[in-house]
């Protein structure tokens, strides 16, 4: 399985696309976590993962997520709001594989990938790296929380 944690970096070059927020999906910028799921063509490895992290809406609620399917061009939301999305241009800005692969991208609320998986991740390794984030810490610290 290949995961890619991209938050921890000791020194974020902006200049460094890596590190640049997410145009498609700048409408979620600083107020949600996004975690997109690009379907594979048998679809097996997509439905575990909707199924894992859908077990759980109310962890997802607490952490501000969207989770968003891309399959075939077209984006639906698997949980939150999203209206309006175009799967092509999520697919290009993120470097997501050809239609038909599995990836899965995990945005933070600063718009930049945090995590880029291409085998299904479970919710609690999902929820441990979100709160492992210096932002939701912070949040989870927060009297209205």
């Amino acid at each position: 399985m290949s995961k890619t944690l991209l938050y921890g970096a000791t020194k974020i070059d902006g200049s460094n696309s890596a590190y640049a927020p997410i145009e498609s999906l700048a409408a979620f910028q600083w107020k949600n976590r996004v975690f997109i799921l690009f379907a594979d063509k048998d679809n097996a490895r997509a439905a575990r993962q909707e199924n894992q992290l859908l077990s759980d809406r109310s962890a997802l609620d607490q952490r501000d997520m969207v989770v968003l399917k891309v399959s075939a061009g077209a984006v639906r939301a698997l949980f939150g709001a999203a209206d309006d999305l175009d799967g092509e241009a999520i697919r290009r800005d993120l470097e997501a594989p050809e239609a038909g692969e599995f990836a899965a991208f995990l945005l933070g609320k600063d718009g930049t990938v945090k995590l880029k998986v291409s085998e299904p991740i479970t919710s609690g390794e999902l929820f441990a790296i979100i709160d492992s984030m210096p932002m939701r810490a912070a949040e989870t610290l927060r009297p209205d929380r």
